[in-house]
Order: structure tokens, then sequence, then C-alpha cells
């Protein structure tokens, strides 16, 4: 089966601050696969290396070890398949909400016309369509991250990269957000590889959940498919005995690896 990204036996060494000639490994021998079409979140404890592998599958980051593949081709520089929504939204606050989603087709020299026709459409997709002449400044911490989303799907990408994207928002708006883009996968059914650290949110979105090891050289510690009905309301959806019970199942492999994690915070202060 050829995947729409592949991390193979991936490996992420950085030589550490000390001076020794040590390396620190941050991930080690991870292999993660994402199907066409398949929403895929990571979830790990809090420093395990979790936007390591994400920036490597972006090509933001090349592994010391291993091979990512993108729809069977391994990847070299940046990944130009992958849209990529950042934990703090990477918009500029000299331009307009409009003049932010538009950004990625200028520098891709999409005609100016037909440049403007797309970012109008995915601003009405995401409920902006009365706030495209909004500076950022003007809009809530909601509109932000549908500007982010917006930014990131009028490129058109196979592959959706998103780190902990609507971890800043309250509960209430978070949880809008997230309809919102399963609402919008729903449709447009991409390849997503989404990073969170909420076991709740990645049950509610997910095809599959992964857990990874604490760091260092973090690695995936289970797999669980998530075979809940769709489509989702991410808050209706944790009423289900189902979903309970998958909550127990996770939790009780992501549990020993928190309290790891949480101990070497400690033991490093």
């Amino acid at each position: 089966m050829t995947f729409a990204l592949e991390l193979d036996h991936i490996t992420c060494e950085f030589a550490p601050n000390s001076g020794d000639g040590s390396t620190y490994t941050a991930v080690r021998d991870a292999t993660l696969q994402i199907r066409a079409g398949e929403f895929v979140s990571v979830v790990g404890p809090t420093g395990c290396g979790k936007s390591t592998l994400l920036n490597v599958a972006a090509g933001l980051l090349a592994p010391t070890k291993g091979v990512v593949r993108v729809h069977g081709v391994p990847l070299k520089g940046l990944n130009t398949r992958a849209g990529y929504m950042f934990q703090s939204e990477a918009l500029l606050p000299w331009r307009t909400a409009l003049e932010n989603v538009l950004l990625g087709l200028e520098y891709k020299g999409v005609p100016k016309d037909q440049a403007l026709a797309r970012a109008m459409d995915w601003l009405s997709k995401v409920g902006l369509s009365n706030f495209a002449h909004s500076y950022i400044h003007q809009l809530s911490g909601g509109m932000r991250k549908r500007v982010a989303l917006a930014q990131t799907m009028v490129l058109n990408p196979d592959i959706i990269l998103m780190d902990e994207p609507f971890s800043a928002l309250d509960v209430q708006t978070r949880q809008l957000m997230e309809d919102e883009v399963l609402e919008i996968w729903s449709k447009e059914k991409k390849a997503v590889l989404f990073i969170t650290h909420d076991l709740d949110e990645a049950i509610a979105l997910s095809d599959r959940v992964i857990v990874l090891s604490a760091g260092p050289a973090t690695h995936p510690m289970g797999e669980f498919d998530i075979p809940l009905v769709r489509p989702r309301n991410v808050a209706e959806i944790r009423h289900d005995k189902a979903y309970t019970t998958l909550h127990e199942q996770i939790w009780d492999v992501l549990r020993g690896e928190v309290l790891k994690g949480y101990q070497q915070q400690i033991n490093s202060t």
C-alpha cells in the first residue's frame, strides 16, 4: 500500500548545549503511516517529541536516520504537498484576514482574480465572509484560528499537518473549531496528522490515535483504531459508551508515559 505520508524508522538526534560532544536523541526508530483521507492524531507527554515528528513530516527538519515518503516518493526538502497549521497563528498583523489567506497564493503566482475567488471561498467556508477586510487584532481568538485554517486549506494540500492548533482557545471555542475541522475534513478528505496533548480531542476527531512514549528517544507505544460513527459532534460523542471504553484503553497506555515525562521535568529543574 502507498501511504499519503509515511515516516519510516525516523531517528532525530541533536547536539546538546553541554559542549561535551554527546548527542540528544529526541526520536528513535519511529514509524508512522497515514492513508489518503485518514485523520490520525498523535498524543504523548509534554516535550516527548511530537512537534519534532511533525517538522520532519513537513520537511522543516531532516531526520538523522530514516526516510519520509509522500505518496510513496522519498521527501527531499520541504513537503510541498502538505499544509502546516501551527500552534501559534502564522498571520501577519498588517494584513487583513483576506490578505493573509491570499498570501500563499500570491507566492505561488496564482492569477489575482483566481486567487481572490479562492480566498473568498475559503473565508466563506470558515464563516468569515463578513470579516474579510478586518485586521488580525480586530478578530477574536477563534476567528484568527479560522483565518489560519483558511490560509492552510486555500492551497489545496494533499496532507494537513496540525500542531496543537486549538490549545490556546477556551473550551467552548475549541469545541466549535474541532467541529468545524471535522466538517471541512469530511468534505475535503485530506490526510491529516494532528498533534495534541489532549486525549479527549484526539479520540473525538480521529480515525486512529497513536501514543508516543516519554522522551528522550520517543517512539510509538500503541496504536488504536477509533471506530466511532461519523459524522461526529465532539461534545456529544464524549457521552458515547464506546468513547468511554476507548478513552480508558488508551489512557492505560498513556498514563505511565505522562508520569515519566512529569518526573523527568521535575528532575531537570
